[in-house]
């Protein structure tokens, strides 16, 4: 059992580092959606309620072989072993108030929209965070503005995470990460669970230095199945067939993994439901209201996220439609209110009417898909234009390269009044705000014309 977690493991997380790098077909695109906390913040109430059937039957199975920084910190628990040539974890009581207090704060702040803890903190987020910035460095923006910030950031995280994996194996999923601390509600009643057979167990020890999980108490004699992460490495060390996988349910088990049900625990279980629930209901009321505050210009944001407040409440940060857009324009943002969501940038490219590359990837529902043939329909920004930057005030010159290259010819050249040289005129309703014009503007290094993001995208076919 133990090589073929390790085997599904490495699968899940080979498919998943590769669809984030922009290398996998989107066939696969399904190894994403499973990923528990952009399901639940999705409202993909199917794909949720199936991982918390895979838990109630089986435990935590999803930290050791979906959860890609679950993987992740395996890793970094085998090079432990492998340099120190003995593990010795040991047992350690579970830490109640801090693993369930920061819980119970994540419901808070995320019921009140900080998002950007869901960025900070959310597995998958994470993971894609440093491939994104493995991939940047690849190509030389990591340390550039706005990449900066993202590449900070994850290089923190990258050393945190690996630190913790470390020296204290899956103290991280058992402690800080919402999505373990939530699933551990359920894999405590799961139906098939390594369980302890008393009478050939010697109390050696061994299964418990070997648990990463540090659930193992061998002295005595139990498991505390909220925190074990179903690695089934003490099944393979117990060499007295003392440690069994199976149903625990058919007559009185072995021995029982926690004492008595605890009813302060039953009463924090229902009040972080009741929390999380909150969040959800208040997420997916605020889809349909209007965008907070924001600044005088705010960047767009992609086509098929419908607004910016939808976009924002949603997105994880996770960087996959960062990789995904071909034309370098999604990058993240560096402001604090959407630290490391993405925003729209013109400087090396613009988006193009007949890509929706982003729209295909999002697990999120932060993009809603959209076809090609409905993006000239999509009005996500407007271009305005600042004349005394135009060259054709500036230098004298005869241009109407916004013009000219607009896909949809939101913008034509007019001669003024008191006569000269003809000045670009944007029709704000028409344009969809691609970029182009920006993209393409000869006026350095501020564009005369620019992009604003609508707080409310407009589709002309609806």
């Amino acid at each position: 059992m133990r090589k073929l977690r390790i085997c599904l493991g490495l699968a899940f997380f080979l498919c998943l580092t590769l669809l984030l790098c922009g290398l996998w077909p989107r066939q696969l695109f399904w190894v994403a959606e499973l990923q528990f906390l952009p399901s639940l913040l999705a409202l993909n109430f199917a794909v949720v309620a199936g991982l918390l059937l895979l838990t109630l039957l089986f435990g935590r199975i999803y930290c050791s072989v979906i959860c890609p920084l679950g993987v992740f910190m395996d890793f970094f628990n085998g090079l432990r072993s492998r340099i120190l040539r003995h593990r010795r974890w040991g047992f350690s009581a579970e830490r109640k108030w801090l693993r369930y207090g920061l819980f119970a704060i994540f419901c808070l702040l995320l019921l009140c929209g900080v998002q950007v803890l869901v960025a900070l903190v959310a597995p998958y987020s994470a993971y894609g965070r440093m491939v994104r910035t493995a991939l940047a460095m690849n190509q030389g923006s990591a340390w550039t503005s706005p990449y900066l910030a993202v590449t900070l950031v994850a290089l923190l995280t990258f050393i945190v995470l690996a630190l913790l994996a470390f020296f204290g194996g899956r103290v991280w999923c058992n402690t800080f990460c919402p999505v373990g601390t939530f699933l551990s509600f359920f894999s405590r009643f799961s139906l098939f669970r390594p369980v302890i057979d008393t009478d050939k167990c010697v109390s050696c020890g061994k299964c418990e230095r070997d648990c990463k999980a540090s659930c193992i108490d061998s002295q005595g004699k139990r498991i505390d199945y909220s925190r074990c992460v179903d690695c089934f490495n003490c099944l393979e060390d117990c060499k007295l067939g003392a440690l069994k996988y199976r149903f625990a349910y058919s007559r009185k088990p072995m021995v029982e993994a926690e004492a008595a049900a605890d009813p302060g625990r039953r009463r924090f279980l229902a009040g972080s439901a009741a929390l999380l629930g909150g969040a959800l209901s208040a997420r997916a009321n605020s889809l349909a209201g209007d965008a907070a505050a924001e600044p005088l210009k705010p960047r767009p944001v992609p086509p098929g996220a419908e607004s910016r407040a939808h976009f924002f409440s949603k997105c994880t940060a996770c960087q996959l439609c960062v990789t995904a857009c071909p034309n370098g324009v999604l990058r993240p943002s560096t402001d604090l209110k959407q630290l490391m969501q993405p925003e729209m940038f013109f400087d090396k490219g613009y988006c193009r009417p007949e890509c929706n590359a982003c729209s295909l990837v999002c697990p999120v529902d932060a993009i809603r898909p959209f076809e090609r043939e409905q993006k000239p329909d999509i009005h996500f920004g407007y271009a305005s234009v600042e004349l005394s930057r135009c060259v054709v005030n500036t230098d004298g010159v005869h241009c109407g390269n916004c013009a000219r290259h607009c896909p949809v010819g939101a913008i034509r050249m007019v001669a003024p009044a008191e006569g000269g040289s003809k000045l670009p005129v944007v029709n704000a309703e028409r344009c969809i705000g691609c970029g182009a014009c920006e993209y393409l503007c000869p006026a350095k290094p501020v564009p005369a014309i620019r992009v604003t993001g609508r707080e409310v995208h407009i589709n002309s076919m609806k």
